[in-house]
């Protein structure tokens, strides 16, 4: 049976977050940021000073993690223990350490739970990695959102320039490289679209236009 789902994957930088939100406030679904719940069990390992080799400590800290989000006129609001984290955990320090992190298999076991507790409920978005073919298999809508590598990096770049970092562009498509290949070849729910998925390449789109794309393919789907 289909869930009244909308499941959004791709690739860091391919606007899976922004198109998400967007998508949400247009059905007036509730959006869960799921990336932002891996960066949320990264950032409790760093203020913990855990060795991010170190599994066992790591899988401690997913395991009784609390991640919830709130909406603060109109902005989604992550929280970690009781402790807001929406702009700590958009940091550089938790941007290089999320993917070795979320490769813990504790670590994913813990945040795919929660994830389905909140998608049971139905009239949801998710964006992420591996919503499509792990955490929502049986979403009426699977998304995967695309970009080239250099228009993603640009992304970031303006992102973080507008945050007040001063990041390398070079360097930044270079970790967005290592990060798609990190992704892709994870023994555990690698990066890939589901196979009922419909590809949607952002390059040259607009943010309005991605969103009704992907808002007429639930639609459709819902309507099937």
């Amino acid at each position: 049976m289909k869930q009244n789902v909308i499941a959004i994957d791709g690739p860091a930088g391919a606007g899976k977050s922004t198109v998400a939100k967007k998508v949400a406030e247009t059905l007036g679904f509730l959006y869960i940021d799921t990336g932002a719940m891996y960066r949320a069990v990264t950032s409790r390992v760093l203020d913990h000073a855990i060795d991010p080799a170190d599994a066992k400590k790591i899988s401690v800290v997913a395991e009784q993690i609390v991640v919830r989000f709130s909406q603060d006129d109109g902005s989604l609001r992550v929280w970690a223990d009781g402790a807001d984290v929406s702009e700590k955990i958009r940091t550089p320090q938790v941007t290089a350490a999320v993917a070795s992190i979320s490769q813990v298999p504790a670590v994913r076991h813990a945040m795919v739970r929660l994830q389905r507790e909140m998608a049971a409920a139905g009239a949801v978005v998710l964006d992420g990695r591996d919503i499509g073919t792990v955490v929502a298999p049986n979403a009426c809508a699977k998304i995967f959102l695309t970009a080239s590598v250099a228009e993603r990096a640009r992304r970031r770049w303006l992102e973080m320039k507008a945050k007040g970092y001063d990041p390398d562009l070079t360097e930044l498509q270079t970790e967005m490289t290592q990060r798609d290949k990190q992704d892709s070849e994870r023994e555990l729910a690698p990066l890939a679209p589901a196979a009922d998925a419909v590809m949607v390449d952002t390059s040259g789109m607009t943010i309005e236009a991605v969103v009704e794309k992907i808002v007429a393919v639930y639609r459709a789907r819902r309507d099937q």
